[in-house]
C-alpha cells in the first residue's frame, strides 16, 4: 500500500529536492520513481522530442542501485532524482551528479546536422518543440534538457553554455539554467568558451545540483548580503550595443523590478554606464578559425574584461534580458543573434543565470539573465531562489 505522504504527483513534475526527500526516507523507491518518469516520456515525448535517446533498462538497473545505497544507510543528495543528460555523450560530465544518486533517463536532444544555426534539437521523433507553442524552437543548443525540464518529464537536465546554450533555451522553455564561470569545472571545449551549465524548474533544484558539482555550500541568499542590505545591482537593457525586442526588454525589466522590491537588491547607476564592445565578432573569431582572423578579437576581450571589472567594483550583479528576441519558428532565426545579451559572458568567463521572467506578448516565456563576478555562482543561485518567487 503507498504511503500516506507519498507525493501523488507524477515524480518528474515534483522538484528534485522533495523526490530524493522522499527517496531517502523511504517514503518511494527510487525504482518507482523512474519507471513513472519513463512512462511520462514514453507518453509525452512523442508531440515533443526532447529526448534523442531514453535508456529504460539501464535507467532501472541504476535505480535499484540507488536504492540499495539507501538500504545500506546511505543518503546521497539527490537519491532517486531522474536526470536528463545533454547529447549522447553526457554522461561524460554527469558523474558528480551520479554518484549523489542521480538516475539518467536518456540523452537530450542537440541540434542535429545541416544547418549552421544552433537555436533547435532533434529528437527521436524530429525537431524538438517549445513545450510552450510546437510552432517555436525552444532554443539550443540544450534543446532537448530545457524542453523535458519545462515540460515536468524530468526535473533536472545537463547542459553546456559556448554562447548562451544553456540560458537561451532556459529563457524560451521558462526555467532555470545556470552557466558555470568558465573554468570552474571541466570542459571538453579547447577554445575555453564553454562551460558546464545546468537546467531546472526551480532554482533550489539547481542551487543543490551546483554544490554537488563544485563543492560548494549550498546557496544561502542571507549569507550574500553585505552588512545585511540589499546587493547593489545594474540593469542594461543592451549592454551598450544591442537593440533588443522592446516588448522582451519590458517584461525582463518588470521582473527586475520586482526582485528589487522584495528588498533581496537594490537598482543602481554605475558611475560609468556599462558599454561593452559587440562580442560576436571576436567570439566568431575564437570559435571559427575558418571564418578568418580578427586582428581586435584581444582588444574586445581586454576592453570587455575591464569594463566588467569596473562594473563589479560597484555592484554585485549585472541584470539583462537573457536573449533579445522571442523563440523563432523550427525554419530558424533570421538574421538576429540570439546570443548577443549572453556570448560576452562566454568571452569574459563570468557565471550568469537566466530566471524566468513572465511571459511574451507571443504567451512563450522570457527570461531574466544574471550576471555576477568570477566565482560567484552560489550568489547568482540565491538571488534566483528569491526571482522566482518575485515572479511568481
Amino acid at each position: 500500500m503507498r504511503p500516506a505522504h507519498l507525493p501523488t504527483a507524477p515524480p518528474a513534475s515534483l522538484t528534485a529536492v522533495r523526490i530524493a526527500s522522499a527517496v531517502r526516507s523511504g517514503a518511494v523507491r527510487a525504482v518507482d520513481v523512474v519507471a513513472r518518469t519513463l512512462e511520462r516520456i514514453e507518453r509525452l515525448d512523442p508531440a515533443l522530442s526532447a529526448f534523442a535517446e531514453v535508456w529504460g533498462e539501464e535507467a532501472l538497473r541504476r535505480a535499484g542501485e540507488v536504492d540499495a545505497r539507501i538500504g545500506a544507510g546511505e543518503r546521497p543528495p539527490l537519491a532517486g532524482v531522474p536526470l536528463g543528460v545533454k547529447g549522447r555523450h553526457g554522461l561524460r560530465s554527469a558523474g558528480p551528479l551520479l554518484a549523489a544518486g542521480c538516475v539518467p533517463v536518456g540523452a537530450t536532444s542537440v541540434p542535429g546536422p545541416g544547418t549552421p544555426w544552433q537555436t533547435w534539437g532533434l529528437g527521436r521523433f524530429g525537431p524538438t518543440a517549445n513545450p510552450w507553442r510546437a510552432d517555436r524552437t525552444p532554443g539550443g543548443s540544450s534543446a532537448g534538457s530545457a524542453a523535458a525540464v519545462a515540460a515536468g518529464l524530468v526535473p533536472l537536465a545537463t547542459g553546456s553554455d559556448g554562447a548562451g546554450s544553456v540560458r537561451i533555451p532556459a529563457a524560451w522553455c521558462g526555467v532555470v539554467g545556470l552557466k558555470a564561470g568558465n573554468g570552474r569545472l571541466p570542459s571538453p571545449d579547447r577554445t575555453g568558451l564553454a562551460a558546464p551549465g545546468l537546467l531546472a524548474r526551480c532554482a533550489r533544484d539547481a542551487a543543490v545540483s551546483w554544490a554537488v558539482l563544485s563543492g560548494d555550500a549550498p546557496a544561502d541568499g542571507a549569507a550574500h548580503r553585505r552588512g545585511g542590505g540589499a546587493l547593489p545591482a545594474v540593469w542594461s537593457s543592451d549592454l551598450g550595443f544591442d537593440s533588443p525586442d522592446p516588448a522582451v526588454v519590458a517584461v525582463a525589466h518588470t521582473a527586475a523590478v520586482r526582485l528589487a522590491e522584495t528588498g533581496v537588491l537594490r537598482l543602481v547607476r554605475p558611475r560609468t554606464p556599462l558599454r561593452l564592445d559587440d562580442p560576436a565578432p571576436a567570439w566568431l573569431a575564437l570559435r571559427s578559425p575558418d571564418a578568418g582572423p580578427f586582428p581586435g578579437a584581444g582588444r574586445v576581450r581586454e576592453a570587455n574584461d575591464r569594463r566588467l571589472a569596473a562594473l563589479f567594483g560597484q555592484a554585485r550583479l549585472l541584470l539583462t534580458p537573457t536573449a533579445p528576441v522571442p523563440p523563432h519558428g523550427h525554419e530558424g532565426p533570421g538574421e538576429r543573434y540570439s546570443t548577443a545579451l549572453t556570448w560576452a559572458f562566454n568571452l569574459s568567463g563570468h557565471p550568469a543565470i537566466s530566471v524566468p521572467a513572465g511571459p511574451g506578448p507571443d504567451g512563450c516565456p522570457v527570461g531574466l539573465q544574471l550576471v555576477a563576478a568570477h566565482g560567484e555562482e552560489s550568489l547568482l543561485l540565491a538571488v534566483a531562489q528569491a526571482a522566482q518567487g518575485a515572479v511568481r
